[in-house]
């Protein structure tokens, strides 16, 4: 599925938030699953994915008894601060509290779709940070241009 947007939202005294419903209903319990996982993304953000699609991902980094030390440091990290987060009937999610202190998210939040998951951000902060990407914005196509050609050509790397 393929998440776009901006949706602005309230946390509730409970640490709950309501999934967009333009997204929920896009969501289809066979390919997606029916809760979405929760995780620690980078600057101060929560990422948010299906369920099914965070397992396949999970699912397709290489097995090893002896893991590649920088990839073995972010998935311990990365799993053992995810939660599993299931949508009540209201289609809210409840957000750990250490989860709200690490992304410094309080009453409010912005729900970014990016791609193949949701970022939940501070709004000021995203706003600030939107301006920034905004005013740099011909400088990040050029270097999103440059990295996709690196991917044809290197097979991903």
């Amino acid at each position: 599925m393929l998440f776009t947007g901006e949706y602005e939202h309230t946390i509730d005294a409970k640490h709950r938030v309501a999934i967009p419903s333009e997204i929920r209903s896009r969501l289809d319990p066979k390919l997606h699953g029916s809760a979405f996982y929760l995780a620690p993304g980078t600057d101060a953000s929560l990422w948010l994915w299906p369920e099914k699609t965070f397992e396949m991902l999970a699912s397709t980094s290489e097995q090893s008894l002896l893991p590649d030390e920088d990839l073995a440091e972010f998935e311990e990290l990365l799993y053992s601060q995810s939660s599993w987060v299931e949508p009540d009937k209201s289609g809210r999610i409840r957000i750990p509290e250490r989860l709200l202190k690490l992304a410094h998210l309080d009453s409010s939040v912005v729900i970014l779709g990016v791609k193949d998951h949701l970022e939940l951000r501070d709004p000021a902060a995203w706003a600030a940070r939107r301006d920034e990407k905004l005013a740099k914005q011909a400088e990040i196509v050029l270097r999103a241009r440059r990295a996709q050609a690196r991917q044809r050509g290197h097979g991903g790397e």
